[in-house]
């Protein structure tokens, strides 16, 4: 099926955001690259995925919900890979036992200046986690039929180290408040299942 891409994407972006992604030049700034995995597996007989909870840093990102994910490496074949190594290296699923779906839309991340490249895998087990201690405070599963929900899409007041009280949209999901890039490309990931319940 055609991605719904970045249409789908804005959906979730602060309006702050939007601006500054019109703003954002690629040429000028010379993005640094990075992959994220959505990584569907069964529990309870139901579909999940996994988010992280980041530890507290310095960085742009700090505590904040995620899919495992970070930065291309060199030894990196493609970017697939990186997502692939990154979820391993962050939640402890083997790289084989990660069955690749497809890629969706790169998206463009200006505070941290970042091109992040989203990728679908599932697995066909029931998945056991181990967080890396460095990085990754908990390990959130989440039910799939709550992304699909609408009620769970709704808006947070946030403030953090680039911008101040916004209202922003975000997914609430585990009780957990999930905006940003990464109800961004959740928000992609859904239209895409909703297109094949529905086709």
């Amino acid at each position: 099926m055609p991605l719904p891409g970045q249409k789908a994407q804005l959906e979730m972006a602060a309006v702050d955001r939007l601006e500054e992604l019109q703003r954002a030049t690629m040429a000028a700034k010379t993005p640094k690259e990075a992959a994220t995995m959505m990584l569907l597996y069964p529990k309870n007989d139901a579909p999940y995925f996994v988010l992280i909870e980041r530890m507290l840093s310095k960085g742009k990102h700090s505590g904040q919900i995620a899919f495992p994910g970070g930065k291309a490496e060199k030894e990196d074949a493609d970017f697939s890979i990186t997502a692939l190594r990154e979820t391993w290296e962050e939640v402890g699923i083997a790289m084989e036992d990660q069955h690749l779906i497809r890629a969706a839309t790169p998206i463009y991340i200006p505070p941290s200046n970042y091109m992040v490249r989203p990728y679908l895998a599932f697995a066909k087990a029931k998945l056991s986690f181990t967080p890396q201690p460095s990085e990754v405070k908990s390990i959130i599963e989440v039910p799939l039929v709550e992304l699909l929900d609408s009620k769970n899409i709704t808006s947070h007041n946030l403030s953090t180290s680039y911008m101040e009280n916004v209202d922003v949209p975000c997914f609430l999901l585990q009780n957990q408040i999930v905006w940003g890039a990464t109800a961004m490309m959740l928000y992609e990931f859904r239209e895409m299942f909703l297109q094949t319940r529905n086709s």
